[in-house]
């Protein structure tokens, strides 16, 4: 059996699976302390289903922790970084973009050094090991606990990042490193972002699994742990520790493979409607369509992988308000919300903030807490609400659209009860049963995976030698992150053009996925 657990805003959510069959389910409120409400989440499921500890083959677990740590600006390390390029790269040093309070949080350690590559691979100029060295002193007198390493053109040749991280260690042997080759895309900027983001969570990263690992012990469960990824795969503790950037929008992530589980499509638009956000993506072939471009995580431009989600400030937790004069006027729903406390302050629970979830019970579309407590609101209030909900998600879920052919609309999570069956734009509508934690069940049956996004050289073999390495090196990292080597096959593989490129250059992305190595072959 498996345990899935998704840590959302509002709830906790866990599922007990055998296979693909879920025995049990429960809710329960996210709690300040996100450990406490996995634990209560368990004893859940234990009072809920037949839940044999020993029976447990595994549990997966998606979580925000990493991503509102960014966004909150705690529980970041003091780090510092080393971009490689001099004497190019010079007109924009790193974190000029950023926020000014995270980069305070992060720490202003930030050093150039000779190394780098040209576009074709050539040498830009060749690492100085003194020059490095005497950086890897500054950043031990500065105290720093991690070192991001960015070198310009480093998809192309890792040599110069490997190097220099030798050299720092000499000085800094203690420190965590995150180098731009395994975390980003081409982009330098936006590669050495997603860099210093990830280093300053290694730290945390150890935190939070060992917290997670407690939780099941407490709980009575000796069984592997793994974390969800935003591609829609697994990975286990020990990766996770090294790329906590990878659980960056997983929780969206699972909705949608919990989705496809629930309905049998492989394509459709999922629209995951949670206690403070709504959000919608796009599955194609049973996983995330991934985003083409930046993104934005807390105020910083990144380009490592991501799945192609919007998200729209409309949750079952969000503040509904009659603006004007009487109910019969405009009405604006979101984007602030009352989040994990839903059951203290929405008015079916006895409390005093009109929701979107009392407007859900008071049209019938829920039976949530005592209906009676709703039962006075203004019919207007309620349909124009509901109907504010309805058009924003609905003009939302269209513009995920890349074709003009009919495409099905899936809802999911606790919050879909705020739509109806009917949604503008949109054939068909589903709503599959345990719709409400196809989030946890996305991470119950996620498998291992691993992704390579790099520039290579042709030789001998030309591009079938290229695409045969760059297959071998996905295949390398879903087995690192967890995967059975008997299982792993390549999903997705693509080649694309590069401009300014000689012939002899290729960029090639490769995902690669398989089932999750357990028990005594493990």
């Amino acid at each position: 059996m498996h345990i899935g657990i998704d840590v959302g805003g509002t709830n906790t959510d866990a599922v007990l699976m055998s296979g693909e069959t879920m025995l049990a389910s429960v809710k329960r409120p996210t709690s300040a302390n996100v450990t406490d409400g996995i634990v209560a989440a368990l004893a859940g499921l234990a009072e809920a289903g037949p839940l044999d500890a020993s029976a447990v083959a595994a549990v997966m677990i998606g979580t925000t922790q990493f991503t509102n740590a960014v966004v909150e600006r705690r529980q970041l390390s003091r780090t510092g970084v080393v971009r490689l390029g001099l004497p190019a790269g010079t007109g924009v040093p790193p974190m000029s973009d950023w926020p000014r309070d995270l980069a305070a949080t992060v720490g202003h350690h930030v050093h150039q050094a000779h190394g780098g590559n040209e576009f074709d691979g050539r040498v830009l100029s060749p690492l100085r090991p003194d020059e490095l060295r005497a950086i890897g002193e500054r950043l031990a007198a500065d105290g720093v606990e991690a070192v991001a390493i960015s070198s310009i053109f480093s998809p192309v040749s890792q040599d110069a990042e490997l190097a220099a991280e030798s050299l720092l260690r000499e000085a800094l042997p203690g420190a965590r490193y995150s180098l731009s080759h395994r975390i980003g895309r081409l982009g330098l900027l936006e590669r050495e972002n997603a860099t210093i983001l990830n280093a300053a969570l290694l730290a945390f990263a150890e935190t939070v699994t060992e917290a997670f690992t407690a939780a099941l012990t407490s709980s009575g469960i000796d069984a592997p742990l793994y974390l969800s990824q935003n591609d829609g795969t697994l990975m286990d503790v020990m990766y996770a520790r090294s790329y906590p950037v990878s659980t960056f929008a997983s929780g969206p992530t699972n909705s949608m493979r919990g989705a496809a589980l629930l309905t049998g499509l492989a394509d459709c638009v999922v629209i995951d409607v949670g206690g403070t956000t709504s959000d919608i993506g796009m599955l194609a072939g049973g996983f995330p369509r991934q985003a083409g471009s930046e993104v934005d995580i807390g105020g910083v431009r990144s380009n490592f992988r991501m799945p192609d989600v919007v998200s729209v400030g409309i949750g079952g937790g969000s503040r509904v308000r009659a603006e004007g004069q009487g109910a019969a006027g405009p009405v604006t729903v979101g984007p602030d919300s009352v989040g994990h406390a839903l059951r203290e302050r929405a008015l079916v629970f006895g409390g005093d903030t009109l929701t979107a979830t009392d407007v859900a019970v008071a049209a019938g579309l829920a039976e949530i807490g005592d209906p009676a407590l709703v039962r006075g609101l203004d019919r207007h209030l309620v349909r124009h609400a509901l109907e504010r909900i309805t058009h924003r998600i609905a003009e939302t879920a269209d513009l995920m659209r890349v074709t003009p052919d009919p495409l099905p609309a899936v809802l999911v999570g606790g919050g879909s009860v705020l739509l109806g069956d009917r949604l503008p734009g949109f054939d068909t509508v589903s709503r599959p049963k345990d719709a409400g934690v196809a989030n946890a069940i996305g991470a119950s049956i996620a498998q291992a995976g691993g992704e390579v996004d790099r520039i290579y050289t042709l030789g001998a073999g030309g591009r079938a030698g290229a695409t045969e390495a760059a297959r071998t090196e996905a295949a390398e990292r879903a087995v690192a992150a967890g995967a059975d080597p008997a299982t792993v096959e390549v999903v997705d593989i693509d080649e694309l053009p590069i401009s300014y490129l000689p012939g002899n250059s290729v960029r090639i992305r490769a995902k690669a996925v398989g089932n999750l190595l357990l028990g005594e072959s493990r």
